[in-house]
């Protein structure tokens, strides 16, 4: 659907947000509705190209530290996660953990986590302002999301009319990076792509 919707910029979008990401070995990530792992392998694939070039393709113990979580209020989208972890050869790596979980009341521990991502799933989350409230408990450094694909498929609504609608509910740019440093984050800010059509939102706790 992505592809369909973005003419399959959406790639694009999610490196962008990977660069800004910055994902080191030995990093602890947390991907909230990313089911279809497109987030956490690049993330994955990212903190392998860092670590592989920094110790001339050797496999160090930091990088072995490396711990990616995917986690999805949707079982489905976890299993077409995990079926593509194994087409790309990712379904014996320990480092890679699959969990289904809600963005609003997630698992893990306080400040268990170097980074947190939600791409376009955060549309759907019911509270927005909980789900970033969670993000920033257990984050204890980088957070980035891609909330926004704007009017790409506002003239398609019979097709896309719950996507249309969560794209008119959703806060626009400034609202919403006002919500993440209400949450605790610091140093916040966003980035509009394709004119504003998307928009990648950081911040940090710091």
């Amino acid at each position: 659907m992505n592809d369909l919707m973005s003419v399959g910029l959406h790639r694009l979008w999610k490196d962008r947000l990977i660069s800004k990401l910055n994902p080191f070995p030995g990093m602890k990530h947390l991907d909230v509705a990313g089911g279809t792992g497109d987030v956490a392998f690049r993330v994955l694939e990212r903190i392998k190209s860092v670590g592989h070039r920094a110790m001339q393709g050797t496999l160090t113990e930091t990088e072995e530290d490396t711990h990616i979580y995917v986690c999805d209020i949707n079982s489905n989208m976890l299993n077409v996660g995990k079926k593509r972890a194994a087409e790309r050869g990712y379904s014996k790596e320990h480092c890679l953990s699959w969990i289904q979980g809600d963005a609003e009341a997630l698992s893990f521990e306080d400040g268990s986590m170097d980074g947190y991502t939600i791409a376009f799933g955060v549309r759907n989350v019911a509270h927005i302002e909980k789900a970033l409230s969670e993000a920033y408990s257990y984050d204890v450094y980088s957070f980035s999301v891609i909330p926004t694909i704007g009017e790409l498929v506002a003239g398609d609504w019979q097709s896309y009319q719950y996507l249309v609608e969560s794209i008119r509910r959703f806060p626009n740019q400034k609202k919403f990076a006002k919500m993440i440093q209400e949450a605790g984050f610091q140093r916040v800010e966003y980035e509009n792509l394709v004119g504003g059509v998307v928009a990648i939102h950081s911040g940090l706790k710091l």
